[in-house]
């Protein structure tokens, strides 16, 4: 079996349908919630999800007004758990984020002052306006789930999960997020501007009122954890692990790029494929699954080469041929095949022609 993407190996035993069920019904709930505020972007949604059931971290990255934050806002405040929001800016310093140790007269010793990184859900607005010395303060806590200052270990409590936002990089006060801080980042997203009748819609349903603030919670962090423990327990067969293996390896030949997909993207986005197959109402991994999260995963970790920059080749483009370059194995989806789950075939009905639907041998 697999590890997951945070490190742990499942837990013993694949879900049954009662538990797949309960995640299908929290899902549903989640994503009918951040749907009232991101209106249009059922896929968008989906793939936050993935990333949240995943134990992943999100990047939203795309123009301002398109509903970065929105989206980042909704999703934590489906969640009953605790929520920080930090705006990041080019005077924020390391300790803003981590917290700092203050001495205490009484006691004539320091004691520690948790920063905002000390919540369930982290809201990281506009990241790349911080500076790298700062963006780096994230990168203990985002992969090793624990804050170290002064020497001393703090803990992180699950779920714990980073949601941020950057804008496009040649815009003007940003700085370049470092390929070590992109590859913590699970899946990025990319929101785009929404068609006319979701924009009329959006019109219409903000008219008087702010759908964000009408938000309730729909899950809560107990249950968010049970869903995890799901997400753990689904099977992936040798050669779909093989065919993820093989997928992730193809990045590091391309000669477009000077950086491939790391180890951990492997391992990430082996645990967004359990993620996938189980919102789909499966116990196990096809190479659909792969597949389906394969560019939000993948597509922002590789650094292409001047020469591939200037032919305009994106990042996207590259998995997207890989998709259909490594070959898929034959016959790792006929175990125990079940319908996906309703709304899931609805996210899938807008993108019937994606990468999922290929075959190749």
């Amino acid at each position: 079996m697999g590890s997951s993407g945070n490190g742990r190996r499942p837990a013993e035993g694949h879900p049954g349908e009662a538990e797949l069920a309960e995640l299908h019904s929290a899902a549903q709930r989640i994503a009918a919630n951040v749907e009232r505020v991101l209106v249009g972007k059922p896929e968008v949604v989906r793939i936050a999800l993935v990333t949240l059931l995943a134990e992943g971290h999100l990047l939203v990255e795309d123009v301002p007004g398109v509903g970065k934050t929105s989206l980042a806002k909704a999703l934590a405040r489906s969640i009953d758990c605790s929520v920080s929001r930090i705006q990041f800016t080019p005077d924020l310093l390391p300790s803003d984020i981590t917290g700092v140790s203050i001495f205490n007269r009484q006691e004539n010793e320091f004691e520690f002052r948790p920063g905002p990184v000390f919540a369930n859900i982290v809201v990281g607005d506009e990241i790349n306006r911080a500076s790298p010395k700062t963006q780096s303060a994230l990168l203990e806590c985002m992969e090793e789930r624990q804050v170290t200052v002064d020497g001393r270990t703090h803990p992180l409590h699950a779920p714990f999960m980073v949601i941020a936002t950057q804008n496009p990089v040649e815009m003007e006060g940003t700085y370049a997020l470092p390929e070590a801080q992109r590859d913590r980042f699970t899946a990025r997203v990319s929101i785009g501007y929404p068609d006319p009748q979701a924009e009329l819609a959006m019109v219409d349903g903000h008219a008087g009122r702010d759908p964000l603030a009408e938000l309730r919670p729909v899950s809560d962090a107990a249950q968010v954890r049970t869903l995890l423990s799901t997400v753990r327990r689904v099977l992936m067969s040798p050669d779909v692990r093989r065919y993820a293996v093989e997928l992730v390896s193809a990045t590091r030949r391309l000669p477009e790029l000077r950086l491939g997909a790391s180890p951990r993207a492997t391992l990430q986005l082996v645990q967004a494929a359990r993620a996938h197959a189980a919102l789909a109402g499966r116990d196990f991994v096809v190479p659909d699954d792969v597949q389906a999260v394969a560019i939000p995963v993948l597509a922002h970790r590789l650094v292409l080469t001047p020469e591939a920059q200037a032919s305009r080749r994106s990042p996207a483009d590259l998995v997207r041929g890989l998709l259909h370059q490594v070959p898929v194995p034959q016959g790792a989806g006929a175990q125990r095949p079940t319908e996906p789950a309703e709304w899931l075939r609805d996210l899938r009905g807008a993108n019937p022609a994606g990468p999922q639907q290929q075959r190749t041998t």
